[in-house]
């Protein structure tokens, strides 16, 4: 049996996804890092990016992920987001249109986290 890790992605308001993973890819402030089993204990910041997680199934999760939290001990690992979108749950239209109209306001902010959301889809 492959070595596996313990991922439980939460946003503030519920929890995304839980399950054991091989790999999960996620953007910080000191830039993307790879977890796999057995990796040096951590605590970082996260910035707006998506997270890939490898499932032990061989299946790939995509979320969109905006601000929060990562840490990693004894082949556990907490994501702690502020937000948090699976790429199956993001409306690509309307994730569109807030790109668009963030960019017409120059909305540095939004115009991000529609980034984000579209990178998180297309990364599925």
């Amino acid at each position: 049996m492959a070595a596996e890790l313990h991922v439980e992605l939460v946003a503030a308001d519920r929890s995304v996804w839980s399950g054991e993973a091989t790999l999960v890819v996620a953007r910080t402030t000191s830039g993307d890092i790879g977890v796999m089993p057995g990796h040096q204990p951590l605590l970082g910041v996260l910035e707006s990016g998506p997270v890939t997680i490898r499932t032990s199934e061989g299946n790939t999760v995509v979320a969109a992920v905006h601000g929060g939290f990562i840490s990693f001990a004894d082949d556990k690992l907490s994501l702690l987001a502020e937000i948090a979108e699976l790429a199956d749950e993001i409306d690509v239209q309307r994730a569109e249109r807030a790109l668009e109209r963030a960019k017409s306001d120059t909305d540095a902010a939004a115009e991000r986290r529609a980034d984000v959301r579209l990178r998180a889809v297309s990364a599925h």
